[in-house]
């Protein structure tokens, strides 16, 4: 067990949080107080357009913010050739049955009988098919694995998902989509332990073609149709445990839609968490939680062990707001337990996308 946050002793008193319910309109009611000692962060995501991707690493207290529109695909560095999509964009895509990538079109019958499936919130279950898992299992996702028999890796109808929002929607609310980006067509092939990835416009009668090779300090090398390159992404593998971002989900047997305020857990190096609900388990609370009380058969292989459980969601005429109910344990990358409590959905003017949490090393 590594942990690098020992230098980190800020002790926060009388912090005062508010308690909100799904019923009401973010309107602050009786205050509550909590001693709480540890770290603060308040990740950046960008307020209610929430542009940005924000990846935490709880034992050094650090974070690196990314754009969450500057990467497409992310290919992964692991035994497996899998690729996923971005979907904090709401990306799908869908298989072709043809492997020439000049030969198809927006005219292509397969495509057009597509297109209208091939998207996210569409309310229809099967359009699961068309994103990558949303519990992160690497061996479920939309796109099948690389074969490296060049003929079974068929040609991909992509769709790009949505613009990131740029207008300023009412307090409380967020505008994280706007415009669709369009379609694209990939083949992806192996060479010698290495990705090919054949890309294109959907109408393009030639296609760019580009040898993307496994780096196995990421989980993944991503890879941006705009900037025609590799860009990075994530921080090294081990070096971040949380990512706040935009999320596709899914709504079972309604299909995947997109969610803001998501957290997810970096499962591919085994930070997993667990909520404790302090009404259901009265006898626990955030102040009085100790190593002995954690339960190691409570941690699950889900990246969305946090999601947007922190929250309540909302409904008709009232608005998202922030749980005061319940708090996390979190099993990091090296292996520290911590617990960890959420305390700002807004900011102190009500606008959506600051959130801020505290938490502590369990020793």
């Amino acid at each position: 067990m590594k942990n690098k946050l020992f230098t980190l002793a800020l002790c926060m008193t009388a912090l005062v949080f508010t308690n909100c319910s799904s019923d009401d309109d973010n309107t602050p009611s009786q205050p509550i107080s909590v001693v709480i000692e540890g770290a603060s962060v308040a990740p950046t995501v960008g307020g209610p357009n929430q542009q940005n991707q924000v990846y935490v690493d709880l034992s050094t207290n650090t974070t690196t913010s990314v754009q969450r529109d500057t990467w497409d695909l992310g290919f992964y560095s692991g035994s497996d050739f899998k690729v996923v999509i971005n979907g904090s964009l709401y990306m799908a895509a869908a298989q072709l049955t043809e492997t020439n990538i000049d030969a198809i079109s927006s005219t292509s019958q397969e495509v057009q009988d597509l297109q209208p499936q091939v998207a996210v919130g569409t309310f229809d279950a099967s359009n699961m098919a068309y994103v990558d898992a949303p519990n992160g299992d690497i061996a479920t996702t939309a796109i099948a694995e690389i074969s490296a028999t060049a003929s079974n890796n068929k040609v991909y109808l992509v769709n790009l998902g949505d613009t990131i929002g740029t207008d300023t929607p009412a307090t409380g609310s967020v505008d994280i989509s706007d415009d669709s980006r369009g379609w694209k067509k990939i083949r992806v092939l192996q060479n010698a332990g290495s990705y090919v990835l054949q890309y294109a416009d959907l109408d393009a009668t030639t296609h760019q073609e580009v040898t993307i090779s496994k780096n196995d300090n990421y989980n993944f090398t991503f890879f941006s149709f705009d900037a025609n390159s590799t860009v990075s992404v994530e921080p090294t593998k081990t070096e971040w445990d949380l990512n706040f971002t935009v999320f596709t989900n899914e709504i079972s047997g309604y299909g995947s839609y997109g969610y803001s305020d998501y957290v997810v857990n970096n499962v591919k190096q085994n930070a997993l968490a667990y909520m404790i609900d302090t009404d259901v388990d009265t006898a626990l609370s955030y102040e009085n939680f100790m190593l002995s009380d954690v339960v190691n058969s409570n941690f699950a292989t889900d990246q969305r062990n946090i999601g947007s459980s922190w929250r309540n969601g909302g409904g008709p005429g009232s608005l998202p707001s922030l749980k005061d109910n319940v708090f996390y344990v979190v099993n990091d990358t090296d292996g520290n337990l911590y617990k960890l409590k959420f305390l700002a959905l807004t900011n102190n003017d009500g606008v959506r996308g600051y959130p801020e949490f505290v938490y502590s090393l369990l020793q």
